[in-house]
């Protein structure tokens, strides 16, 4: 595939303008699954909280301040320990705590300590919520506190979990009913799950709709990121397959964007789900890719798509199928004549990333930096709204800085090399984690731009892992590396809404387990082979050579490669690399 594959893109170019339409559209859609990705950090906020009260209130006391009504009193809740006295219009004065109230068994005076009898009852009147930020949250909506309180920190892991199964389900259907149709039902399965959201009438039909709005949103960015590297030729498509990375974050900021505007969790929800509206009216028009129908043997359907994209990038003598089949299938017959030596008719297992010492170590490496970059990238993201300051700027601010850093990795890899730019960025955030420790409480500002430097550091790492571990490996288990390096990744996600939520035991807990782990993958990559301007190795022989050998790659071959290096790897890995989100 990669000789014909070659010649079909010299012919109709690289990445003309039919190229560059398909991709923008496709990748468009891309940011509807950065939206619904980070959605719940609104939707799910809890807010300020007391328990209800049986009757009318007549006055309210909150430490030395009084009020008329309980709104009155949120601005100046300060600690979820504190608790607020409330006389009712019958004479009884209640203390209500986030969990219990307590009734006085003294009615006397109005004052808010009391060293007296009080008798302890549940929330049985349901729960008060301090509604000057969020008018509705599905914390508030379905009372998701105390002893439900687990059920909303379900919401974010149980999504995840969505994510994970749907990158396996429509990897699968995609080659076999092909990119076309599951873009067509994933979009559409976006658009449709997304504004369900809104209507369910329960937490139970809300977490279960969730989890199917995940499964197709995975689903989408997975088959998405496929479609567009078959539509790009080898000269343009290290960064084309880099920057869908880069729409997904301009996702997460209009999530910001929308927080801000909109401050009903269920119309946030629709606001959101109708944001990429317009691809899913016209994404019918997108055609199915010349190589799957190739793969398919369509024949006249893939000449038909090929004469659309000569028409669109004025080619005049567009190359013909009958030309593709042949170079591939001499390529196919050079192929066998050159791999009898080595082909077995083994089949390969997980076991074989541990086949011996160097080969396990490696594995061991590469499941921790993409588990590391995962977890890392969530925890930035996830508790960006919890920085202090202004939340929705911090988030946008959070995805922001996104888009440069995929192009510093593009750059860097190509220059520096993969180890060489991994190594310094892993141990960098690994070092902004501890600084954020011992900037005081205050300082919101420089908290946040060290944030936004962590995730911009991890980014970078994050953005090239894919790429690395498929040179590190052979082809005989490379598909299995970058799957089980996949599934790793998919691993960090569920886990880091858990570790955001250890910020109640200690606030820089998450700060602190996402530095340790950086720290460890940066070190242990010290250890990994330099892969730039490197052949890719066929054997796990030829592999663990590559790890022995402690030469730069700079002193054998120039560093221009890697372009062709990809062009061979998206052969049997390319539905991997957006399930890393």
């Amino acid at each position: 595939m990669a000789l014909s594959s070659e010649r079909l893109f010299d012919s109709l170019g690289h990445f003309g303008r039919f190229q560059a339409c398909v991709y923008f559209a496709s990748v468009f859609q891309a940011m509807s699954c950065g939206i619904h990705y980070l959605a719940s950090v609104f939707m799910a906020v809890t807010p300020n909280f007391v328990c209800g009260f049986p009757g009318n209130v007549s006055s309210v006391l909150f430490h030395n301040s009084s009020a008329s009504s309980i709104e009155d009193i949120w601005t100046l809740w300060t600690s979820t320990e504190n608790y607020i006295v409330v006389q009712l219009e019958n004479g009884e004065i209640w203390e209500l705590d986030q969990c219990s109230r307590s009734k006085r068994e003294v009615s006397l005076d109005l004052a808010y300590e009391y060293k007296g009898n009080k008798s302890v009852f549940p929330c049985s009147d349901g729960f008060l919520y301090d509604d000057t930020k969020w008018k509705s949250t599905v914390v508030t909506q379905w009372d998701l506190v105390c002893d439900r309180e687990w059920l909303a920190k379900l919401i974010q892991p149980t999504f995840m979990l969505g994510v994970l199964i749907g990158a396996l389900i429509f990897g699968d259907i995609a080659d076999r009913l092909g990119r076309q149709r599951v873009i067509w039902f994933t979009s559409a399965g976006q658009f449709v799950f997304g504004v369900a959201v809104a209507f369910t009438f329960d937490y139970y039909s809300f977490v279960i709709v969730r989890f199917l709005l995940a499964m197709v949103s995975s689903g989408y960015l997975v088959v998405a990121f496929v479609y567009v590297t078959e539509f790009v030729g080898i000269k343009a498509r290290t960064w084309a397959s880099m920057h869908v990375h880069a729409f997904f974050a301009m996702g997460i900021m209009v999530v910001a964007l929308v927080g801000f505007l909109v401050r009903t969790w269920w119309v946030y929800q629709i606001f959101l789900s109708i944001a990429t509206l317009p691809f899913v009216l016209c994404c019918w028009m997108l055609p199915e890719t010349p190589f799957w129908l190739l793969s398919e043997e369509r024949y006249e359907d893939a000449q038909k798509v090929i004469d659309t994209i000569a028409r669109w990038n004025k080619v005049s003598t567009p190359c013909k199928v009958s030309e593709l089949c042949s170079v591939q299938q001499d390529d196919l017959s050079s192929g066998r004549m050159g791999d009898d030596d080595t082909s077995s008719t083994k089949k390969h297992n997980i076991l074989d990333l541990f086949c011996n010492w160097q080969i396990a170590r490696r594995t061991i490496t590469v499941w921790l930096i993409w588990f590391t970059g995962s977890l890392g990238y969530y925890v930035f993201s996830l508790s960006s709204v919890s920085l202090g300051g202004n939340e929705y700027l911090n988030l946008f601010l959070i995805g922001a800085v996104e888009l440069p850093c995929y192009i510093i990795a593009c750059v860097a890899m190509d220059k520096l090399g993969r180890r060489n730019t991994l190594i310094p960025f892993l141990i960098l955030s690994a070092l902004i984690c501890v600084l954020i420790m011992f900037i005081p409480q205050d300082f919101n500002i420089l908290i946040i731009l060290a944030n936004m430097a962590g995730k911009f550091s991890i980014g970078v790492a994050f953005g090239l892992i894919y790429l690395y571990t498929a040179e590190l490996y052979p082809t005989i288990v490379r598909s299995l590396a970058v799957g089980s390096g996949s599934m790793m990744c998919r691993v960090g996600s569920v886990v880091a809404p858990f570790c955001v939520y250890l910020r109640s035991v200690w606030i820089f807990m998450p700060l602190l387990l996402v530095g340790i782990m950086a720290l460890l993958s940066g070190i242990l990559t010290i250890m990994l082979p330099e892969t730039l301007g490197k052949p890719l190795t066929n054997t796990l022989v030829e592999a663990t050579e590559m790890g022995r050998n402690k030469k730069s790659c700079s002193e054998k071959n120039p560093p221009a490669h890697s372009g062709a290096a990809l062009e061979k790897i998206e052969m049997f890995g390319q539905e991997r690399i957006s399930a890393d989100k």
